[in-house]
């Protein structure tokens, strides 16, 4: 195995934990412009968030994409039976993490809230307000932050590992 091998699981966690803060801001973000009603694009805020990618640069899709076979031998009679040639050890199919491709704009139309004394009300005394949902957005930093701590007890537990096999 190579080098860059060795310390493949750390540098996943360490991708994860990456993608978890930069989605954790979009969401920030989301919470504290919740009833900005005027942008410099014009109109309300719109929700971002962020979209991830498996970092996958090294990675043989092809090969991870076919149907295995469900033949072979069983170890119990309640498995499935999965012969290990569909499961090479082989350096293409370890991936590198994940990675966030882009901060997109939420689709979804902004919800109109009758407000008349509002500067920006319109002719009926409608205020065009952020597409934001704040308990969909505590839902997704909640989401985010198990994910992150996740990520940073699977990192402990490698750096652990290595540290005591360093010890042998």
């Amino acid at each position: 195995m190579p080098m860059s091998g060795v310390f493949s699981g750390l540098n996943i966690s360490a991708s994860g934990m990456r993608a978890q803060r930069i989605r954790q801001n979009a969401i920030s973000s989301n919470l504290a412009n919740a009833e900005t009603t005027r942008t410099d694009k014009g109109g309300p805020y719109r929700r971002q968030f962020a979209v991830f990618e498996a970092d996958c640069a090294n990675r043989d899709v092809r090969l991870l994409n076919r149907e295995p076979a469900l033949t072979g031998n069983i170890t119990n009679r309640n498995h499935l039976a999965v012969p290990p040639e569909n499961f090479p050890r082989d350096e293409r199919f370890f991936g590198n993490g994940v990675s966030v491709t882009e901060i997109r704009e939420d689709s979804r139309p902004p919800r109109m809230v009758y407000d008349p004394a509002h500067p920006d009300a319109d002719e009926l005394g409608y205020v065009a307000m952020p597409n934001i949902n704040i308990v969909e957005e505590m839902t997704d930093m909640i989401a985010a932050t198990r994910a992150y701590e996740a990520n940073v007890t699977a990192f402990n537990a490698l750096k652990s590992m290595y540290s005591q096999a360093l010890q042998l």
